[in-house]
């Protein structure tokens, strides 16, 4: 059957963002949405609280030479495949897969994994909300509730409950202790706090005994806002805490209105959430430039050791730090890209993305370290005694920071609206990505979006109560610990063999130009495309397979806070986590090869031909962009009307319909 050629005039392709091109799904209003969207699901609190800390971990600034090598390898490759793949099928991340069954649980992984993450980010949210709404209360007093130790819940040890003491003056109605502690010789406790301990005479002595000076933004953390004072571990999670319950209700308010009307909505939310968090690192690196001592913060960030170059180790976590940076293979990519118009420049949309991405999280870097040289510089400590990484940099080292500038509350109350807006853009991505596969399920239920976005928000904020208990926070631990592993490297090495080596590459190349030229990123799309091809059939496989190896042989069980490891029990449930992603991707295609070997007919090759190709509406979704595919066999133009262009064609249950000469180009029916 004769098709239409694809259109070679840029006039033929030109992208009109008036109305949706898609009537059924909708589409984005702008080209800015979808691009802010996607800086903003890439950009997230990773970004701020790990990137920094993976340089001072790994050499310095010669962390960046990985970090690039690793960007190009891994990273540019799978965003591109999966912003390419979602706009040319306009399908989310469950529903794009119908080249070939064997595949289809690719998209289910996703799902989980996405689910699994949202249940805790939301929770972190929650928890920048709370330091947002006490930095507010303390506005009248001009200082910040982490600035002091508060007898209520502060531990022994805190800072400001202690008198710096020496073997000289720990004497007389002093007692000295093995342990490194001075404590009053007739067992009077400390006016102060309540408790024994008035200082520490020995701090070697001390470490040895596992006791340390704390600050006060630790303790208000571990005990006031999380409560750990009355949770052992996981295996006591103790009582609800209100305070976060409200908190993350509040996250998850926010969330459902900003999806409430789907990317019509978020679209529009989007230019503040995105454009916010980089108008505020800008504001608050301007302001850590007239700290004492920031130029020690910066200069430890830029410093370099090139030995560390030749550690595996620094490479495996270059390589992780991309991969999740910039949040491939979670779903949200092709969620999110399944709602551009056809013609739309996704190369384009990649690469800003991408570099954009990277470049914030450097930038980051030298707002954080400004911030902590000037904190080691008020403590009389080196930088490196400082520096901290995830939760602990956020809502510790910052927070102490931040209490030592004046003016305190409004700096904090800045930098946790940043936090908030960089982890409500990712938490958009992650329940979109729920949403938008449901939808593509269960189409019948798109005038309903808001009762289905209801409900799965209910839902998820019910699980995460778990998180809003006194022990939550190690709840949170596993989850973030074994949600997104080696699992979602897997995904990723499953989303490059079902691309080179069953679909095809060069017929994805085929489908990719079909869309963006002749308007698109032209010359760098020929620059580039043949380096992809390279990175999705070998480059890129590799690096991830070399990650998840070294994951595997390097893994160590969680531990808590003092080096115990978590229960057994805990292990498995994290495991579980883990597992239950794999076994997402495993199960769909054995059910779609059961099914078919049961209903379908002819010989056991016709019906693994059916299993391994595409089904008759892979493709666009709209006939008029469809018609464009002239490079491929047996192609059907309106698979809602098959017969006007097959007569002869063998029908079998819609599920099933698969023409056998319509096969990828990694297979072929005939080779069996």
């Amino acid at each position: 059957m004769a098709v239409n050629k694809a259109p070679r005039r840029a006039e033929d392709v030109e992208v009109n963002f008036q109305g949706d091109e898609n009537q059924q799904r909708g589409n984005w209003g702008g080209q800015l949405e979808f691009l802010l969207s996607c800086l903003g699901y890439a950009v997230g609190l990773g970004n701020v609280w790990r990137f920094p800390y993976l340089c001072y971990r790994n050499g310095g600034a010669l962390f960046l030479i990985p970090y690039a090598i690793m960007l190009f390898l891994v990273g540019v490759p799978i965003f591109v495949l999966e912003l390419s793949l979602g706009q040319f099928t306009s399908s989310g991340p469950v529903t794009c897969w119908k080249f070939s069954r064997l595949f289809s649980g690719i998209g289910w992984g996703m799902v989980v994994v996405s689910g699994l993450v949202s249940i805790y980010y939301n929770m972190i949210i929650g928890w920048a909300i709370y330091y947002l709404i006490a930095s507010f209360f303390e506005i009248p007093q001009g200082t910040l509730p982490w600035s002091r130790c508060v007898p209520g819940y502060a531990s022994e040890y805190c800072s400001t409950f202690l008198t710096p003491f020496t073997a000289a003056n720990c004497t007389g109605i002093y007692e000295a202790l093995d342990n490194g502690v001075c404590v009053y010789a007739n067992d009077t406790l400390n006016p102060v706090s309540g408790k024994m301990a008035l200082g520490i005479w020995d701090s070697t002595l001390a470490e040895d005994n596992k006791i340390k000076e704390v600050v006060p933004s630790e303790d208000y953390l571990m005990y006031r806002v999380w409560g750990r004072a009355n949770s052992a571990g996981l295996h006591d999670l103790g009582e609800l805490k209100w305070e976060l319950c409200l908190c993350l209700l509040g996250a998850w308010v926010m969330v459902y209105f900003a999806l409430l009307k789907g990317i019509k909505s978020s679209g529009k939310v989007v230019y503040f959430t995105a454009i916010f968090p980089y108008v505020m690192l800008i504001v608050l690196f301007i302001r850590g430039l007239f700290l004492d001592g920031y130029q020690e913060g910066i200069k430890f960030y830029m410093s370099a050791d090139v030995s560390r170059l030749s550690d595996a180790q620094v490479w495996k976590d270059a390589a992780v730090q991309i991969f999740f940076s910039l949040s491939a293979s979670w779903g949200g990519l092709i969620a999110l890209s399944s709602y551009n118009k056809f013609h739309n420049d996704c190369i384009r949309d990649a690469l800003i993305v991408s570099f954009g991405n990277c470049l914030t999280s450097f930038f980051a870097g030298f707002v954080i370290f400004s911030y902590l040289g000037f904190l080691a510089t008020e403590a009389n400590q080196p930088v490196e005694s400082v520096v901290s990484s995830g939760t602990g940099l956020a809502f510790i080292v910052y927070t102490r920071a931040v209490d030592s500038i004046p003016a305190a509350p409004l700096w904090s109350i800045l930098f946790f609206l940043m936090l908030i807006t960089l982890g409500l853009d990712s938490e958009f991505a992650l329940v979109e990505t729920l949403l938008t596969s449901y939808m593509d399920l269960f189409p019948q239920h798109r005038k309903k979006k808001w009762l289905v976005l209801l409900v799965m928000s209910i839902v998820l904020y019910l699980l995460g109560l778990t998180m809003c208990t006194e022990g939550g926070s190690y709840m949170l631990d596993v989850l973030d610990t074994y949600s997104g592993g080696w699992n979602v490297l897997l995904i990723a090495l499953l989303e490059c063999i079902a691309i080179a080596y069953t679909y095809g590459v060069c017929r994805f190349i085929k489908d990719i130009e079909v869309m963006i030229t002749p308007t698109g990123c032209f010359p760098a799309w020929y620059c580039f495309k043949y380096w992809w091809i390279i990175c999705w059939c070998f480059f890129t496989p590799l690096a991830v397979t070399f990650v998840m190896m070294f994951d595997w042989l390097g893994y160590t069980p969680l531990k808590y806070d003092d080096g115990t490891e978590f229960q057994t029990w805990a292990q498995a449930l994290g495991w579980c986590c883990t597992l239950v992603v794999v076994v997402a991707i495993f199960i769909a295609p054995i059910y779609h090869f059961i099914r078919i070997m049961l209903n379908h007919n002819g010989t056991f090759a016709e019906k693994l031909g059916v299993f391994i190709n595409p089904t008759i509406d892979w493709g666009p979704a709209l006939v008029q962009h469809r018609s464009l595919v002239d490079y491929v066999d047996g192609w059907v133009v309106d698979p809602n009307n098959p017969i006007s262009e097959y007569p002869t064609m063998d029908m079998q249950p819609p599920r099933y319909e698969t023409k056998v000469d319509f096969h990828n180009e990694g297979y072929s029916s005939e080779n069996l």
